[in-house]
């Protein structure tokens, strides 16, 4: 009986001295810094594969006195101006949003939706990367706004108008079709100029609005559409790239302020391998879902030179749209970077 008791008491007190040892080595290991990213997609999107990127390059870098925690699929924050709220007010550090979503809180963010402006991945990363993001970070952070822009990827490859009964192949094709879009009024405009209805609708309500005929078309690329089995209605696509698919991320800048010099250019340097991560998987798996797209039943066009401008002369009127709304200033930056960077 009393050997038990000694085995007992034994047990008792090897089982308190490794809770104790436990909690030194959680209170020890405890970053000194805390950084949370929401995203609105899931785990398999390329914004989540650049943020697991992002992560391990910070935490390591920062030999654990930085933390990163990643809320996926709207678990942080359910809508963008939610995000956005949370960000301005420091309770949330990181979240991305595309141009269009980004012109709800600052217009001239849309000037990266014009219409057919780049002409491959090469330049539009290049022109992304200079004059126009910097202009963009410095305007936003003058006016206030506590959000600081830490760089752009991309978030889908290309845009490009998906119908579910008529294949497009000229602008002419779109008159009277009910194309779906986001609320940014940028997007409502070239719909509108290319002859088609402009149904603003959200992501989440998309795949029904489909196949309920609410809707004839979207304008998405192409791995969102196979993402959302979108090409279970949708079954044509014309490769007029009307867009490059930006996603703009933003850093909560309250809090920005409290992190030292070091861990800041930690955060920059760990943005640069989240940027070339999400870029590399968008690149990878665009022509497998384009084939995916084609296993379903699925037709592309592919548009020629001659068509492809017959498109760009048809929405030309969306430069002179966004110049009365917001001056010619980030038109002339956002042009003169196009110019500088290669077509190809």
């Amino acid at each position: 009986m009393i050997t038990k008791k000694r085995v007992l008491l034994s047990i008792y007190a090897c089982v308190f001295v490794i809770c104790i040892i436990g909690l030194w080595r959680a209170s020890s290991s405890q970053a000194e810094f805390t950084i949370k990213a929401a995203i609105q997609a899931s785990t398999q999107d390329e914004d989540y594969v650049g943020l697991m990127a992002f992560k391990e390059h910070v935490e390591t870098a920062s030999n654990g006195r930085v933390e990163v925690i990643i809320y996926p699929s709207g678990q942080f924050c359910a809508s963008v101006p939610e995000c956005i709220s949370n960000l301005q007010q420091g309770v949330l550090e990181m979240f991305p949003s595309t141009a269009g979503g980004t012109g709800n809180f600052f217009g001239p963010a849309q000037v990266l939706d014009l219409p057919y402006l780049f002409t491959s991945d090469k330049q539009a990363v290049c022109v992304l990367d200079g004059p126009i993001l910097h202009k963009m970070r410095e305007t936003v952070l003058k006016k206030g706004l506590n959000l600081r822009l830490i760089g752009v990827s991309n978030t889908g490859g290309w845009r490009n108008f998906a119908t579910t009964n008529k294949p497009i192949r000229h602008p002419d094709d779109l008159v009277g079709q009910k194309i779906r879009t986001t609320p940014a009024e940028i997007q409502q405009e070239l719909v509108r100029a290319l002859g088609a209805n402009p149904t603003p609708i959200s992501w989440s309500e998309l795949y029904t609005a489909l196949a309920t005929g609410v809707v004839e078309g979207s304008k998405n690329g192409i791995q969102d559409i196979i993402g959302a089995k979108l090409e279970e209605h949708l079954k044509y696509i014309v490769l007029d790239g009307h867009s490059y698919m930006a996603t703009l991320w933003w850093f909560s800048e309250p809090v920005w302020e409290t992190l030292p010099p070091d861990i800041q250019q930690i955060v920059q340097a760990g943005f640069i391998k989240q940027q070339v991560a999400a870029n590399n998987l968008v690149a990878n798996e665009e022509a497998k879902s384009y084939q995916k797209f084609e296993d379903a039943g699925g037709t592309i066009y592919r548009p020629n030179a001659d068509e492809k401008q017959a498109f760009k002369d048809a929405s030309s009127e969306i430069r002179q749209w966004f110049i009365d709304k917001f001056g010619d200033e980030w038109l002339m930056v956002l042009e003169n970077s196009v110019k500088a960077c290669p077509a190809e």
